[in-house]
């Protein structure tokens, strides 16, 4: 599904440089704070919390939500606005509940991190986010794939930006 709406985003997107500028700081940003989160899992081991688990309980989500939105503003498309909330309420919501309920019932202290930290808003916590970085944890989970995965999607917004410039002084010149 992924594929899909990279293609329809790239059909819809109408971007411009400043735009494409703004959009790639937001989703550094995002990719950041992925990196962060998932260099600090241990999958099914240990219930996280601490790092950016101390913020809110879905660091990475946030993360990919942050980068939806730098790709959003990037794009300059209500339309893109509209699928990524859409895809969100449809997906994430179910996926993280469901998360939820596994650790519920995996980790007895699940509940008590629950009611002190946020689901996904995150909150202020004084702990690092680094607190307990794992460059192996990072290689492990394959977390670089969201930065090459954005960096391909930039570049492919370069490249339809430059492209549509081109026509454009093409046909003004004739």
């Amino acid at each position: 599904m992924g594929f899909a709406f990279a293609l329809i985003y790239l059909w819809l997107a109408q971007p411009s440089a400043a735009m494409v500028a703004v959009g790639s700081i937001v989703i550094i940003l995002g990719i950041g704070i992925r990196a962060l989160a998932s260099a600090q899992l241990r999958k099914n081991e240990e219930l996280a919390t601490s790092g950016p688990y101390s913020y809110t309980r879905n660091p990475l989500y946030l993360g990919s939500i942050i980068i939806g939105i730098g790709f959003a503003l990037a794009a300059r498309n209500l339309w893109i606005w509209v699928l990524m909330f859409v895809f969100f309420v449809i997906i994430y919501m179910p996926v993280i509940r469901s998360e939820e309920s596994f650790l519920r019932s995996t980790f007895p202290n699940f509940d008590e991190y629950a009611r002190q930290v946020p689901r996904l808003w995150p909150r202020w916590s004084s702990e690092s986010l680094a607190a307990n970085f794992s460059r192996e944890l990072y290689l492990k989970h394959r977390e670089y794939n969201a930065l090459i995965g954005a960096a391909l999607m930039l570049a492919a917004l370069l490249i339809k930006m430059t492209v549509a410039h081109r026509s454009a002084f093409s046909a003004g010149v004739r």
